[in-house]
């Protein structure tokens, strides 16, 4: 089994910035951050392969940006210039290298103020 552990979620102003991280307990795949406002669905805000190749949502390029260190298992998501429709909760997902089965974090918020 693979566990995902996430941490950096926070409150801050509309401008500010955070830094979210997920550790996997082993190697992975694909790396990505989810994220589910109030009322909406989950949705795809950037992932990012093993190798290092991006894919971002339209909503957030420019101001955020997704990286992995692969000897660490671990992705980070750099949010900056954040906006009040950031808010949600973020949830980080990787698929396993052996077998090809998909896994969620426990989820983090992030709230910015007006």
């Amino acid at each position: 089994q693979v566990q995902l552990v996430e941490s950096g979620g926070g409150s801050v102003q509309a401008g500010g910035s955070l830094r979210l991280s997920c550790t996997a307990s082993r190697s992975m795949n694909a790396m990505g951050w989810y994220r589910q406002a109030p009322g909406k669905s989950r949705e795809l805000v950037a992932d990012i392969t093993s190798g290092g190749s991006t894919n971002y949502a339209d909503s957030v390029k420019g101001r955020f940006t997704i990286s992995r260190d692969n000897a660490k298992n671990t992705v980070y998501l750099q949010m900056n210039s954040l906006k009040p429709e950031d808010t949600a909760v973020y949830y980080c997902n990787a698929q396993s290298r052996w077998s090809l089965s998909y896994y969620w974090g426990q989820g983090t918020q992030v709230t910015v103020s007006s």
